[in-house]
């Protein structure tokens, strides 16, 4: 009797050993991460990452996505197949397993999370179906970024494959993600850059990838635009806690650099605001009047202005600029100057609503449109739009940003190239996480 219990106490502490052994186990990874591609052959500037989608023959397939942070859900070129088998699927080409129209994903992304609030888009029917089947599909909008058009796509069970990394390189190790995305066909992506086919929503949305990312990556986005379109010179996207280091300052956590403000909540929308009380040039402030909640945009190329605050941004900073010659305005900015010598442009910092201050550098500020004319690389967005002041990718490039959607907070570095280094500086030598 003494021996059987010696022996069940025994095999408890050692049940008890390999618990606490495996709530122990920390991983060699902190986060994700994927190279940044700035793409200058669409009708506007845009960044995408590369992610892989399928492993077929041994191999991963790789498709690249547009970083959208306002999209509601992922959405790229993929066809839907309710029998996926070896064989079925024509070469080169993604087949994903459909969300039937009965589920409540699909009641939920249409409903909640679709793009039908837009005019452009007609409502969607249970009426789409898969030859030689009598399930029903979920047909669901997507409104294309570039050209503002909507087009039908159908929901599907995905699947997405990306490095992990502690934050210095990629490792060997995987990660995988299953989320509920759409399908569409390539005619929807005639105005997307070359080899891009999909959109990837980084936004605070259910069905946005980071919702499907779980322990232990923290729901936080890191992003670094490259200000380059060398596709040897890629800028870097990670999901997760950190820490993130750049070369050569390869002992410099990159979060020690940061500021960070409130994320604010928008209604209607899963994107990412910050408030704006004030642009400030030169130390001359103006006033943002009426809702200073500001939007984040990875899709638009500049800040844009509601045109009451553009207006006075171009005079103030005119008045700074006064002996700086003048050139012939180039579409789409108002304010331009003849730069045959280096000159110094006024400063401009963003005075944010609990007292921080966003400096917009010169790098960010002023865009050098030909050899000899630079412009103020802000743009008028009307009388009447939505937001008063909308932050674009040029004012973000080789800027770092975080986007903590635990904490709410939106981290900022202004300009890293006052750190000696940029977005084109992560290391991607994969190294095996040991």
């Amino acid at each position: 009797m003494h021996l059987l219990l010696h022996l069940i106490i025994a095999f408890l502490a050692f049940i008890s050993h390999e618990h606490k052994s495996i709530a122990q186990y920390v991983p060699p990874y902190t986060s994700i991460v994927v190279p940044v591609t700035k793409h200058t052959d669409a009708a506007k500037p845009l960044y995408s990452i590369e992610i892989m989608t399928a492993y077929v023959n041994s191999l991963y397939l790789r498709a690249n996505f547009l970083i959208d942070i306002d999209a509601p859900f992922i959405w790229h070129e993929c066809i839907v197949q309710w029998n996926i088998y070896p064989g079925s699927c024509p070469s080169n080409t993604l087949c994903t397993s459909p969300v039937t129209c009965e589920e409540f994903q699909c009641t939920d992304v249409r409903t909640t999370y679709s793009y039908d609030h837009n005019p452009s888009c007609p409502p969607v029917t249970n009426s789409s179906t898969l030859p030689g089947w009598g399930f029903c599909t979920c047909p669901v909008n997507v409104i294309e970024p570039i050209t503002g058009s909507c087009s039908e796509a159908l929901l599907n069970y995905d699947e997405f494959t990306v490095s992990t990394s502690n934050g210095r390189n990629p490792f060997t190790g995987l990660y995988g993600a299953y989320p509920n995305a759409a399908c569409v066909n390539s005619s929807s992506l005639e105005s997307f850059p070359k080899n891009v086919t999909g959109v990837m929503a980084f936004s605070s949305s259910p069905y946005a990838l980071p919702a499907y990312l779980f322990e232990p990556l923290k729901k936080s986005l890191a992003l670094c635009l490259p200000s380059t379109s060398n596709s040897s010179a890629p800028g870097v996207l990670f999901v997760g806690s950190g820490p993130y280091y750049l070369i050569p300052n390869s002992n410099v956590d990159v979060r020690s650099l940061l500021s960070y403000t409130p994320l604010l909540k928008h209604p209607d929308s899963f994107g990412y605001y910050i408030g704006v009380k004030a642009i400030v040039i030169n130390n001359k402030p103006i006033d943002i009047t009426g809702d200073f909640s500001t939007k984040l945009s990875t899709l638009e190329p500049y800040t844009i202005l509601r045109t009451d605050i553009y207006n006075r941004v171009i005079k103030t900073f005119s008045i700074f600029a006064i002996e700086i010659p003048l050139a012939r305005p180039v579409t789409p900015f108002r304010l331009c100057y003849k730069t045959s010598n280096y000159l110094k442009f006024p400063n401009i910092d963003l005075s944010l609503q609990d007292g921080k201050k966003w400096t917009i550098e010169m790098a960010n500020s002023i865009k050098q449109v030909t050899k000899d004319v630079a412009c103020l690389a802000f743009v008028d967005g009307g009388a009447t739009t939505e937001q008063a002041v909308v932050i674009g990718t040029y004012q973000f490039e080789d800027n770092f940003l975080v986007f903590d959607l635990q904490n709410s907070t939106f981290g900022f570095s202004s300009s890293l190239l006052k750190q000696k280094t940029s977005c084109s500086n992560f290391n991607f030598t994969i190294t095996d996480g040991n």
